[in-house]
């Protein structure tokens, strides 16, 4: 269990079966191993392309309801359990669409799943649409993220860097600015990739700040980060 949610409900269970005989049925070998390729034979796939998988999302959650916080959990726990990529791509989708009907106590499910089967695909999903929107809603969380920026694993100070990236005008530049900082000499490719790809998105609502920023602090940020911060900025 992950907090006090149940590994399964009724919900889930009829959704996974349903998953589970869409995906057999969509599987396709020949596009599986170029997909893999594509993620460094880090993780199975079932060659079933994102137009198809979208398609199948549709087809697999029609006429189901609502689903609760416990729903949502333990679709993403079953989701994460499976071998196929596909799968934990379908949790993503479904998590982003009701990410906002969550508790505070989803985070933990979130945490989970960013350190599980971790990689880019899926930690920015869940950073940008599950951890992002439970932050906005639920700001007393701040101070969680606040301590994953300390851990030790990457794809948690990667998730706190990027967590804002859809917030525009009401990101909190100060706190944005302040994660960078600490994390620019994160040895970590994915961090330092992170803190460019942040600093370049708020940059669309103030660019003028993200020029400061990265002016102050050249010389302590990686130059990954300088590139990708400034791409778009005049």
């Amino acid at each position: 269990m992950i907090g006090s949610m149940p590994l399964s409900t009724p919900l889930a269970d009829e959704i996974m079966d349903r998953l589970s005989r869409a995906y057999g049925a969509a599987r396709n070998p020949d596009r599986a191993a170029p997909m893999a390729a594509y993620m460094r034979d880090q993780f199975q796939f079932l060659g079933i392309p994102s137009p198809t998988q979208k398609a199948l999302t549709r087809e697999v959650l029609a006429g189901l309801g609502r689903p609760t916080e416990a729903d949502l959990a333990a679709v993403a726990r079953a989701c994460w359990q499976r071998s196929e990529r596909e799968y934990q791509y379908f949790a993503c989708g479904w998590l982003r669409r009701h990410a906002r009907c969550c508790s505070p106590e989803f985070l933990a499910t979130a945490r989970y799943l960013i350190v599980t089967r971790s990689w880019w695909d899926t930690v920015d999903a869940l950073a940008a649409h599950l951890v992002g929107p439970l932050v906005s809603l639920h700001p007393q969380l701040v101070t969680s993220i606040d301590g994953w920026l300390a851990e030790p694993d990457r794809w948690l100070v990667r998730t706190a860097i990027l967590h804002q990236l859809t917030f525009k005008e009401a990101t909190d530049a100060g706190r944005l600015f302040r994660y960078c900082t600490v994390a620019a000499h994160h040895p970590d490719f994915f961090v330092r990739k992170a803190i460019g790809w942040a600093l370049r998105e708020y940059a669309r609502t103030d660019p003028a700040a993200v020029r400061t920023f990265v002016g102050t602090h050249q010389s302590r940020l990686a130059a990954l980060s300088v590139r990708e911060a400034l791409r778009n900025v005049g």
